[in-house]
């Protein structure tokens, strides 16, 4: 490409200077705004007339601050990753792993609420990250592992395997947490808003179970006859590449060929890419559902039975008959539809407070506040999926108990080492 070819491309719109203040305002407006279309509607679905139409201006303009969207796209996401960069920084100011963790929960619960209060703009959370094109994806995905690794280094960074295997849960489950906050956040007023991160933190540091349980879950046979053959393993499918590539990302033709079968195949089982998402929605519910309900008949002390739902349900998402699809496709259904699935999702979180009740009420679960709590337990059980490649690297025992202590005995307790 030569430099006429440059020229013949710039748009023509006047704009102010690169480099200049009203430049780098124009610009965050814009990637604020895009933050806002890709947390709605994902990255893929996002358009440049959207985020002109938010901001102002006409999409000619929007072009003179980013030539395609995936440009616009990566942007947001960088942006994202700095800011986490900038909040894991402060967070190692402090002098302890516990004292770390609390001021990381604190600077993202401070930045909620003054999203709440109009003050500041939510940035672009980070779903797509792997629907992203190349060279864009493996620079985003690089700057992902370098905050992932900062998060484990709370724990520090010297040790045996085992406890840098347990920082990687902790550093998961940790990040997760923060993100998940946008899911359920805005159901209490902006000024409880620090008793609710002090309850978060309270199962941070201790965890759930009451002083003196010990971790020893039995798997809860989840095996049902397949009304329709072939249907669980296309939805299986699905669900892994959706969860991998996002709801627009995880095409109706990518989905046939994971099968090896023809795209006429998928539409024997569904009608539509919708009616596909809600399937594997549906199909991830039940299976919750379907361990909630068996653990409650199981027996035992109540923290036996929660205990006992955690690890079958990790143990799923670590397996080859997993993963749960994650509640990041929501953004690319329609609102009615995800309004469904975001209503069987809270019944799921409220099914896992009234296990949590009734143990604190038994005296087999710690005295915490169970709508927090079974908050970060869906925080838990969504993102253990990401974990899988690292779940692949020990007995998958080990992996579930190491997981699954990060919310049950608390992010500082190290005696899972020992287990």
């Amino acid at each position: 490409m030569n430099a006429s070819d440059t020229i013949a491309q710039e748009p023509e719109v006047a704009g102010p200077e690169k480099g200049t203040k009203r430049f780098q305002a124009k610009r965050d407006a814009i990637l604020a705004a895009a933050a806002d279309a890709i947390n709605e509607q994902s990255a893929k679905g996002m358009t440049f007339a959207d985020v002109a139409r938010r901001v102002g201006l006409n999409t000619t303009s929007v072009t003179y601050y980013f030539k395609r969207k995936e440009d616009l796209a990566a942007a947001a996401f960088e942006q994202t990753l700095e800011k986490l960069d900038e909040m894991l920084d402060q967070a190692l100011e402090e002098p302890t792993p516990e004292a770390r963790v609390a001021r990381f929960l604190n600077i993202n619960m401070e930045r909620m609420a003054r999203i709440e209060r109009g003050e500041e703009k939510a940035f672009a959370i980070l779903s797509d990250l792997r629907a992203m094109e190349e060279p864009m994806k493996g620079r985003l995905l690089t700057g992902w592992r370098n905050i992932f690794r900062k998060t484990r280094s709370i724990w520090g960074t010297d040790g045996t395997r085992a406890e840098t295997d347990l920082r990687g849960a902790r550093a998961h489950v940790v990040l997760e947490n923060t993100f998940w906050l946008t899911a359920w956040l805005t159901r209490y007023e902006v000024d409880e808003y620090p008793r609710v991160e002090q309850r978060l933190m309270e199962v941070f540091r201790h965890g759930i179970a009451a002083p003196g349980r010990v971790w020893r879950p039995e798997l809860l046979d989840l095996e049902h006859d397949e009304p329709e053959p072939g249907r669980e393993a296309f939805l299986l499918a699905a669900t892994r590449l959706i969860n991998e590539l996002g709801y627009r990302g995880a095409s109706v033709q990518k989905i046939a060929s994971e099968l090896n079968v023809t795209k006429g195949s998928f539409y024997h089982h569904l009608d539509a890419k919708d009616e596909l998402v809600i399937a594997c929605y549906k199909r991830s519910f039940d299976i919750i559902a379907d361990a909630q309900r068996l653990a409650e008949d199981h027996g035992g002390s109540h923290w036996d039975r929660l205990a006992s739902t955690i690890a079958t349900l990790l143990d799923v998402q670590f397996s080859e008959r997993g993963p749960l699809l994650r509640t990041t496709a929501l953004s690319g259904l329609p609102p009615r539809e995800r309004s469904t699935m975001i209503d069987r999702s809270n019944r799921i979180a409220r099914r896992y407070a009234g296990m949590l009740s009734d143990g604190i009420a038994q005296g087999s679960i710690r005295p915490i506040d169970p709508l927090v709590a079974s908050q970060a337990l869906m925080a838990l059980q969504n993102a253990a999926f990401d974990m899988r490649k690292w779940a692949s690297t020990m007995p998958r025992e080990r992996a579930v108990a190491f997981y699954a202590s990060t919310l049950t005995f608390g992010l500082f307790d190290d005696s899972v080492l020992g287990a």
